[in-house]
Parts: structure tokens; sequence; C-alpha cells
């Protein structure tokens, strides 16, 4: 990103002027990982919308920014990348107990995790999953984490948590084992 040098100083001044400035330059990619999200899901009437989830995880991240010592761009889209997890985590919270476990929201892991074959799977499940792999190795639930909520590429994966390329893949590959072997005991 040909600006990612602009993103790093908006963030480290933090005063109103630089987060007025940085909106326009992180919008389009935000708003292209919370689309990325809403493809994964099969829920056809989902009352969260890309746009909402972008600005929900803009104005908490924004909100915060005294709060966190920012370091550069790549940061930044890894946090924003975990608010907006948790923004749909929480959602699907409410949403299952607003319709008392009906009309779960279910996510295609397949789409951003290429396993053996198609699974489709509760939102839930997968954050409940994620939290138990954090236990047992926090990288690689980083690695899944900014893959498939980031959706970044293996570089930018290996550039935020500041770990190889090479690393990433291996980590990546065993974390899509364990998960598909923790998922699939779901079902």
């Amino acid at each position: 990103m040909e600006n990612a040098g602009e993103i790093t100083e908006l963030l480290q001044k933090g005063d109103a002027e630089a987060l007025d400035k940085l909106l326009p330059i992180v919008y389009q990619e935000l708003h292209k990982i919370a689309e990325a999200l809403f493809r994964k899901e099969y829920r056809a009437n989902h009352t969260l919308q890309p746009t909402a989830l972008v600005h929900e995880a803009y104005l908490r991240l924004v909100g915060d920014v005294d709060n966190i010592p920012w370091q550069n761009r790549a940061q930044f889209f890894c946090i924003a990348a975990k608010l907006m997890r948790q923004i749909l985590v929480n959602h699907a919270i409410a949403h299952k107990a607003e319709k008392r476990g009906g009309d779960q929201t279910i996510v295609a892991l397949d789409d951003a995790i290429s396993f053996f074959q198609t699974q489709d799977i509760e939102i839930l499940a997968l954050h409940e999953a994620l939290e138990n792999l954090a236990e047992i190795d926090k990288r690689q639930a980083e690695i899944v984490e900014l893959r498939f909520f980031g959706g970044l590429t293996i570089e930018e994966t290996a550039e935020v948590l500041n770990i190889s390329p090479a690393t990433v893949k291996r980590d990546w590959e065993m974390a899509k084992a364990w998960l598909y072997r923790e998922l699939s005991n779901d079902f």
C-alpha cells in the first residue's frame, strides 16, 4: 500500500484532524475486509451490513486511539480485523438470544480455509474453536484470525506478526488441520 507511512503518521498523531484524514485512506480496505466476511456468511436475513460493520469498527478504533500505541498500518488492520470479528460474534450472540437459538449465523469456512470438503460452520462455534486454539498456540490462532477475519495474505500476516512467510504457511496449515478436526467434532 503506497500510503502505509501516511496511515502510520496519522495514527500516531491521533488528533481529530488526523483521524478525519485517516478515514478516507483506510475506508476502502476496511470495507473490503467487511465484504469478504459477509460473503462467507449464509444467513439471508442478516441485519448487520458491511458498511455498518466498517463504521462500528472504525468508531471503536478511533475511540481507543489514545490507548493504543500505534506502530504501523499492518497493526491497524490487524486490530481492525479483530474488532470486526468481535462485532460479528457479539451480533451473532445477540441474534441467537433474540431468536432463542434459531437462524444462526453460518460461515463457509472453506471460503478462507481450503479444507478437504465443504464445511459450513456456525460463527460462534468458530469463535469458540479459535479461543481453544489460542490456549494451545496463540500464534496459530492469530494467523487464522488475520487470514480469515482480516483477509490478509501470507506476506501481510508475516509482516503483522513479525515472522517469516514460511512460518506463517506452516502454522496456517497446522491451524487449518486442528480447526477442521475440532469443528468436525461439533457436527
